[in-house]
C-alpha cells in the first residue's frame, strides 16, 4: 500500500490520480511538512475519494511544543477532525521521549478517526520504548525509518520493529522511498505500507510518473504473492 506526502492540492490530486492509496496532506516541504490549510483540503476532498490524512504541526523543527504550540494543535485537531480521513502528528516531551498525556489527548479529541505518530519518533533513543508508548497513546499507525534518516539505512532496525510490533500498531517506512528501491525495502522489512514524496528535482510538486512506477513495483509484487498462494493451494490439493 502506498502513501504519498503531498506539499499542495494539485499534488494530491496529481498523487490520487496516479495511484496512490492514501494522502498525507502537509504544507512546507522545507519544513518536513506542517499543517496545510482547512481550504487546501477541501479543494481536494471535491475533486477524489481517496483517503487524505492530515498533518498537524504548527512549526518546523523540533518536536517539543509550547502551551500555546499545543493549543493551535488541540484546534487545528478538531478542525480537521469531521474531514480528514485520519490525522497524523507526534510530540516529545523535553527529554525527547513520546509525551504520552499531550498525544493521547489529541488522539482522543480525533476520535473515531485515525491517528499515525510521525517520524518524531526516530528521533526518540530507545525506538522500543517509544513504540510501546506510542500503542499506549492509540495511535493506530506510526511512520519511521528505524531512527535513521533514510529506509535504506534503517532497513534492518524496522524489520526487527515489525516483528515485535506489527500485531500492535501499522509501521509505515518512509525516508528516501523510490521506485528503485521499494521493492528490496519492503522485502527487508515486511512492513504493509511505504511513504514516498514522490518529488524529483526542484520545487514541492508530486512527480506523477514517479507515483505510477513505484505502485506499479507494489502491485507487481502483490501479483507474484497472490500467484504463491495459489501455487500452494494446488500443490494442497
Amino acid at each position: 500500500m502506498l502513501e504519498i506526502a503531498c506539499f499542495t492540492p494539485s499534488s494530491a490530486l496529481t498523487a490520487a490520480h496516479s495511484g496512490a492509496d492514501r494522502i498525507e496532506l502537509c504544507s512546507s516541504y522545507t519544513l518536513g511538512g506542517t499543517t496545510p490549510s482547512i481550504s487546501s483540503l477541501l479543494a481536494i476532498r471535491r475533486e477524489t475519494s481517496v483517503p487524505v490524512n492530515i498533518m498537524i504541526r504548527p512549526r518546523g523543527g523540533d518536536f517539543h511544543y509550547s502551551a500555546a504550540e499545543f493549543e493551535q494543535m488541540r484546534l487545528d485537531v478538531a478542525l480537521f477532525a469531521p474531514l480528514a480521513s485520519g490525522l497524523v502528528f507526534g510530540i516529545l516531551d523535553a527529554r525527547g521521549h513520546v509525551d504520552v498525556a499531550r498525544n493521547s489527548e489529541l488522539v482522543d479529541i480525533a476520535a473515531p478517526l485515525p491517528c499515525t505518530f510521525h517520524r518524531a519518533i526516530d528521533e526518540v533513543g530507545d525506538l522500543d520504548a517509544g513504540l510501546d508508548m506510542v500503542v499506549a497513546c492509540g495511535f493506530r499507525s506510526v511512520l519511521l525509518s528505524g531512527g535513521t534518516k533514510t529506509a535504506e539505512e534503517g532497513m534492518e532496525r524496522v524489520r526487527v520493529l515489525q516483528e515485535k510490533f506489527g500485531g500492535r500498531v501499522c509501521l509505515v517506512l518512509g525516508g528516501g522511498v523510490r521506485n528503485g528501491n521499494v521493492e528490496r525495502l519492503k522485502r527487508g522489512t515486511g512492513v504493509e505500507w511505504v511513504h514516498s514524496a514522490a518529488i524529483n528535482g526542484e520545487g514541492e510538486e508530486v512527480d506523477g510518473e514517479e507515483v505510477r512506477r513505484l505502485k506499479g513495483v507494489l502491485e507487481g509484487m502483490q501479483r507474484e504473492k497472490q500467484n504463491d498462494v495459489s501455487k500452494d493451494q494446488e500443490m494442497e490439493h
